[in-house]
Parts: C-alpha cells; sequence; structure tokens
C-alpha cells in the first residue's frame, strides 16, 4: 500500500498547525528556570519512554554540548533513562514503574528541576517520580501532549500539545527541548 502523494503536505500542514498551539509564555518561564538552575549549580534530571525517552536523551546531549560549550557555566544535566543497566536493574528487581523514582532519590535535591516528557501524559514511571520531585522541593516541568493526562496536572508547569496524533506531539516536543536549549545557544 502506497500513501497518497499529498500525505507529506497534509502532515506538514497538521504539524504547523499543532506547533502553533506551543504555549510561548511557559516555553519563556522553562527558559528561566533553566537559566536559574545553571546559575544556582543546581540538576536537572529528565525523564520519558520510547519516543519521548529519545526527546529527552536528545535535550540533554543538546544542553550538555550545545548550550555549555565554552560558556562560562554549564548545565547540570541528565537523562535517567540513558543508565540501560541501572534502569533495568530497577525494573527487573522492584517495577518499571520504580525505575526513575529510585534515581531520583539517589540525586535530586530540593531546588533541582525534574522535567517529564510524555505523549499521553500517563506514564506510571514518570508520573511516580513526579510525585517525588513534588515532594522532595525540585521545579516540576512537564512536557505533555493530548489532554495533559495525570501528569500535566502534576506539574509545577506544564506545556502541553492538544494534539492527539502522537507523531505530531514528539514533533512538538522537540521544537519545545530546542527551543529552550537554543535559547542559550544563540541569545547568549
Amino acid at each position: 500500500m502506497s500513501l497518497p502523494a499529498s500525505f507529506p503536505a497534509a502532515y506538514r500542514e497538521n504539524l504547523l498547525q499543532t506547533i502553533q498551539t506551543i504555549d510561548a509564555a511557559k516555553v519563556n518561564q522553562a527558559i528561566e528556570w533553566f537559566r536559574d538552575a545553571r546559575t544556582q549549580g543546581r540538576a536537572i534530571f529528565v525523564a520519558g519512554n520510547g519516543g519521548s525517552a529519545a526527546t529527552a536523551s536528545h535535550f540533554v546531549c543538546d544542553m550538555i554540548k550545545g548550550a555549555s560549550l565554552g560558556k562560562p557555566s554549564r548545565f547540570r544535566i541528565q537523562a535517567l533513562h540513558d543508565s540501560v543497566p541501572t534502569l533495568t536493574a530497577y525494573a527487573n528487581d522492584l517495577h518499571y514503574q520504580d525505575a526513575v523514582v529510585e534515581q531520583l532519590k539517589n540525586f535530586a535535591a530540593p531546588g533541582d528541576i525534574y522535567m517529564a516528557i510524555s505523549g499521553s501524559g500517563n506514564s506510571p514511571n514518570v508520573i511516580r517520580a513526579m510525585e517525588y520531585a513534588n515532594s522532595s522541593g525540585c521545579r516540576t516541568l512537564a512536557l505533555t501532549g493530548r489532554d495533559g493526562g495525570k501528569l500535566g496536572s502534576m506539574a509545577e508547569l506544564n506545556i502541553q500539545v492538544p494534539e492527539q496524533h502522537m507523531g505530531r506531539i514528539e514533533d512538538a516536543h522537540h521544537i519545545i527541548c530546542h527551543m529552550i536549549c537554543y535559547s542559550f545557544m544563540d541569545m547568549e
């Protein structure tokens, strides 16, 4: 089965409409949080599953290299799912929903940032970590899609992409991450 020739143009048009829903004021707030964290030497922890984990890893790479290289102060940021041995040990010995929160318990301190990325906003592992981050004095940021799910309402700052199509949600989340990162690369 082949797609109609108009599919790429239709996807692009739908994506452009989705991008218009990104709340620039909320992205600016996130940028300020990241600026404060860098200035104060705070840590930033990012987590997601599947495509959202890939977005988180990409974002962390951009912030470690692109937004930090050659700068007088650097970001202390990590993706909590990038240590496969740690992730699988918690998933095997406890439960997958504990894999992120247990790592936060090792590293997070009041004033740090926990950023969860979830298209559905209903992934138990990032929700459980959000609960812990909120209770331990971290600033909490969520990138969500659809109706924000449980995660959106739990986060101190939720940048929600009110779209149903997971691909366009993920595309928009990448764009939000680039907005944050490039504010430090292009504007400073």
